[in-house]
């Protein structure tokens, strides 16, 4: 893996160029060698070696005078001390908070060492998002107290979304948020607030490898006459901690009336404790009464729109996450694959049956499992930094690339979460099939890495939800902008292809593929009608994902071609024989989602209950 992003930041996303700007120029190609090296140092030491054992020693409550506790391995702890101790939390922020002023590409791919390694011991994703959203939207005290304390990796944050009858029905959230007493709007911390409600999959919502844990909590205010504004427009963010501090940041030795409920259980990311958590029930009594005290983030009513600000940013992070465990599935079924002795070649005569076996990796079919894994995981992982080059884009450069890049943001971030989580999740289904029998077994890790990964589909925002954030949303905003540059994008590089041999049909196939998707795009909202174009909004999503890829292992081939002096023979030719497998067997795909897109296909939403 190592060579492949190598190959991608210097010679495919130029990241070197990134140290001409003000804010990189303490960099150079080496510093961020050395942050590589020292995370993929960490994440062989402290995460890969207890994969498996996070997995089986699930987290367990130990009830207590101060409340449950949640339990998890010693190596947890050490986990999180490590990765902490490196600088990594907060590695992309000001020197003048103790960062690193990294850029995000670099950051992104140290921290895919991590997700690698061991998924589900977490590596502080939710505590960066956190803090990354507190110094966009909080408060300077807001920012000091939390915000630094959680990049120090003594704090630990949460994003408490979801309620047990609402999941992705934001709008329906009944978590409630009253003013605290006279003065309220006056505390040091933000406008106070007491929280009363219940939040249902909180990762990391309760454990004791930091000091506090910083919720930020979704929750609307009810006006004089005691009811809420209807819809996300009534919902306002809050930070709540665990335990109360005052404006230093010190623990008061208060607990806040934040209680665990229970912990959910499931299939995957069995190391990292997913929890229910009782807001403002009375568990706990700040202040001499019932309700978690709560400060609020930003503007009353804004609170979806702050909350977004954290919620891209582990989209992102879900789809590295999702293209890791690819990644981990290939590289572990391609080695066993090497060294798996089973049947014989097929020769001009047919099989040879007193010839010696042959490892499995010589049977073709065995090689399309594997050349599927590679076009997969490599061109997620390819997608996943160039979004992130992107970030580094929309915040360090001139303004009409800061300008492009927020536009394509906008239209890739549903891809980047969305794909990796599909068809890396297919990778590992893939790598099970390659392990024969012995993949179904815990002999092997591959089983856990489909398990681990299966969530991902679900993390951040369901397929569907994806489909339609885009079909709905992202290509139809400013009149198509962020469409239009994209295709802009793309069209540029099959322009390039179609200059070298080997590639101008891949182009061309590519250039089909846009025009068919715009077309596709078009037809769907022909009718000016909702209900018509967002009815195959999943399918749309998939053949969008599919010509994106086509386009990222295109223009990676192109780079691969340009640099061919530079690298390995055979890494070059795993590059090329990947996009090709891409073109020849996954490309055309496209059709057929588009082909519901386009005549608005209306036999799902015309689908009657009791017919089932």
């Amino acid at each position: 893996m190592r060579d492949t992003v190598d190959f991608l930041l210097r010679h495919w996303l130029n990241v070197a160029a990134l140290t001409e700007r003000e804010r990189f120029a303490d960099h150079s190609p080496e510093t961020f060698a050395q942050v590589l090296d020292t995370c993929e140092r960490i994440a062989r030491e402290k995460y890969a070696p207890f994969n498996r054992l996070v997995d089986v020693e699930e987290p367990r409550v130990v009830s207590g005078a101060g409340g449950d506790k949640v339990i998890l391995p010693a190596a947890t702890q050490a986990a999180w001390d490590a990765y902490a101790e490196s600088g990594m939390l907060s590695a992309a922020q000001d020197y003048d908070i103790g960062g690193m002023q990294l850029p995000y590409t670099v950051e992104a791919a140290a921290n895919a060492f991590f997700a690698k390694a061991s998924v589900s011991i977490g590596s502080g994703m939710l505590s960066v998002g956190n803090a990354n959203l507190l110094m966009a939207h909080g408060t300077e005290a807001q920012k000091r107290v939390f915000a630094l304390n959680e990049f120090s990796g003594r704090f630990s944050g949460t994003m408490c979304l979801s309620e047990p009858q609402a999941g992705s029905s934001l709008s329906d959230v009944a978590t409630r948020a009253t003013p605290d007493g006279a003065g309220h709007e006056a505390d040091p911390l933000g406008p106070r607030y007491r929280l009363k409600g219940n939040k249902m999959w909180i990762s990391a919502g309760e454990h004791e490898l930091t000091e506090n844990i910083i919720h930020l909590v979704l929750a609307k205010i009810p006006g004089p006459d005691g009811k809420t504004v209807p819809g996300v427009k009534g919902i306002s963010l809050f930070v709540v901690p665990k335990k109360l501090v005052d404006t230093e940041g010190r623990l008061t030795g208060e607990r806040n009336d934040v209680a665990l409920a229970g912990l959910n259980h499931k299939c995957g990311w069995r190391g990292t404790t997913n929890t229910l958590l009782n807001f403002g029930e009375g568990q706990f009594k700040p202040g001499g009464q019932a309700g978690a005290v709560g400060y609020l983030v930003g503007q009353p009513g804004q609170g979806l729109a702050c909350m977004f600000h954290m919620m891209n940013e582990a989209r992102i992070g879900v789809g590295m996450a999702a293209t890791m465990l690819g990644m981990a599935g290939y590289e572990a079924s391609l080695a066993y694959a090497r060294q798996r002795p089973q049947g014989r070649a097929i020769g001009i005569g047919g099989k040879d049956a007193a010839a010696p076996q042959v490892p499995i990796i010589a049977h073709a079919d065995v090689k399309r499992m594997l050349l599927a894994q590679k076009s997969y995981s490599e061109g997620a992982l390819a997608l996943a930094l160039y979004c992130a080059r992107l970030v580094d884009e929309q915040h360090t450069g001139a303004p009409e690339a800061a300008h492009d890049a927020k536009w394509l943001l906008e239209v890739l971030t549903p891809i980047a979460k969305s794909w990796p989580s599909e068809w890396c999740l297919e990778a590992n289904s893939l790598a099970i099939q390659v392990h024969g029998g012995y993949g179904y077994t815990r002999d092997f890790l591959v089983e856990q890495y489909w398990r681990d990964n299966r969530l991902n589909m679900i993390h951040e925002g369901t397929h569907g939800i994806q489909g339609l954030d885009l079909l709905g949303r992202k290509v139809v905003m400013e009149g198509g902008k962020g469409l239009a540059l994209l295709a802009g994008t793309i069209n540029r590089s099959i322009e390039q292809a179609g200059q070298v041999d080997g590639l101008a049909e891949h182009g061309a196939a590519l250039a089909v593929a846009l025009q068919k998707l715009g077309a596709a795009t078009k037809a769907a909202w022909s009718t000016g009608v909702p209900e018509d174009a967002l009815a195959n909004a999943t399918p749309y999503l998939q053949a969008f994902g599919h010509v994106v890829l086509a386009w990222v292992w295109l223009d990676v081939a192109l780079c691969v071609r340009r640099s061919a002096a530079a690298v390995p023979e055979a890494f070059a030719q795993g590059k090329l024989q990947a996009c090709r497998y891409f073109y020849a067997y996954e490309l055309p795909r496209v059709d057929a989602w588009l082909g519901v897109v386009a005549r608005r296909e209306a036999l799902c939403r015309e689908m009657h209950d009791d017919w089932f």
